[in-house]
């Protein structure tokens, strides 16, 4: 059993665990094996409805009935039941099955207060995240390290595999477009677990806080969800499949165009759209550069109250997407080309949200050279420098082997 301290860059620890496909949480391990970490502890618990066991069983009924001394729990974005809109304010509250306040950190307060703190002795983090930069979990690991570590509380993270598996993918975001949905210098798609994250948010950011990570024994990088017997949850209420979630490092770009990502309807982030859309046009272009692993279509959607306000109750042309070699397919590149094309056929129509187009692209350069007819071929092959250096950046924080 791995549990990793945060004092400097560790060797990669060996297998260990159960074997392939059979993957434990780090929810189980820390009850089996790593018990003395929160043992006559008041502890605080950062988690979701993705925090459970193999079974399914939530973390906060594992840990009370192992008589850990649970006395706070706290939300992220979409909150405590992940049912909330993205971007919505979340308000605190209290748990109605085990009376415990729930501290929402997607709303007036991005990290706990001192007084959310107040008695808790460490904290625990466990959230799925999604595989891509973009994802806000990470944000709000960050502020609770940072609050935990000025208040001189232990922050331990309950890992679980990335749930696309361990390839990395697209441009490395400039440290002049940090925020909370960029808050490290990341690819689109990192590769990385949120305790590995953590790590490397600890060196890079000189963090001090005490941070330990109890890894997710037995899963290796080349395992998506789906190959590991873990259940999938979804992590938030448009990325609803692993279909969407291996799409979402590429499609989510969209999220800062007037095209609809397909929230509101039953695909989303599966397909893209618009009202004015020529999809004949647009497959023509993409299909021609022969993108590997993904089959695209045209189809027609109506956004139903979606999140985004984009098209409600509005017939749209749209482009489904499918993966075909989960190995082959860049969904980052994949979005380069959709954009490019799309900017080419409708120079009227297509349109940026440039500040958070700007914010999620992690730089203005990718904005600039579409804006310019830049080959898409040209840019992505740009993004290979930075991303070697954030590979070689990342090495020593790593948990898990191929």
């Amino acid at each position: 059993m791995w549990t990793l301290g945060c004092t400097g860059p560790a060797p990669r620890p060996a297998a260990t665990g159960p074997a392939p496909g059979r993957v434990r949480p780090g929810i189980e391990v820390l009850l089996t094996d790593s018990l003395g970490l929160v043992r006559d502890r008041r502890v605080g618990l950062v988690t979701n409805q993705t925090g459970v066991d193999a079974d399914g069983i939530s973390d906060v009924e594992r840990l009370r009935t192992a008589g850990v001394g649970l006395v706070a729990l706290f939300s992220p974005e979409h909150g405590f039941r992940g049912a909330a809109d993205p971007g919505a304010t979340v308000a605190s509250g209290v748990d109605s099955a085990t009376g415990l306040p729930i501290y929402s950190l997607y709303g007036r307060v991005s990290a706990p207060t001192p007084e959310m703190l107040r008695g808790i002795e460490v904290m625990l983090v466990d959230l799925q995240d999604a595989g891509a930069r973009y994802y806000t979990y990470l944000a709000t690991t960050v502020d609770v390290m940072q609050a935990a570590g000025a208040a001189g509380i232990r922050v331990v993270v309950l890992d679980r595999p990335d749930p696309i598996g361990g390839l990395v993918q697209g441009n490395v975001l400039e440290r002049d477009h940090i925020t909370n949905v960029g808050r490290l210098e990341l690819p689109m798609r990192h590769g990385m677990t949120l305790g590995e994250l953590a790590r490397l948010a600890r060196a890079d950011l000189g963090l001090a806080t005490d941070l330990r990570v109890v890894p997710a024994t037995g899963w290796r990088r080349s395992q998506a969800i789906d190959q590991t017997g873990l259940p999938f949850i979804p992590p938030s209420p448009n990325l609803r499949t692993i279909e969407s979630l291996f799409h979402y490092p590429g499609l989510c770009l969209f999220e800062g165009t007037n095209l609809s990502v397909g929230r509101g309807s039953d695909a989303p982030f599966e397909q893209i759209g618009a009202p004015w859309l020529d999809t004949a046009a647009v497959l023509r272009t993409v299909r021609a550069a022969r993108l590997p692993g993904v089959e695209l279509r045209g189809v027609s959607f109506t956004p139903s109250r979606p999140g985004d306000g984009k098209y409600a109750d509005t017939l749209l042309a749209g482009i489904r997407l499918r993966v075909t070699d989960r190995l082959a397919y860049d969904p980052t590149i994949t979005a380069v080309h959709l954009l490019a094309a799309i900017r080419h056929h409708h120079p009227a129509e297509f349109a940026w949200i440039v500040a958070h187009f700007d914010r999620l692209a992690g730089t203005a350069r990718l904005r600039e050279a579409i804006d310019a007819g830049t080959d898409p071929r040209s840019i992505v092959s740009g993004w290979t420098a930075e991303r070697e250096r954030f590979l070689a950046r990342r090495r020593g924080w790593l948990v898990y082997p191929e």
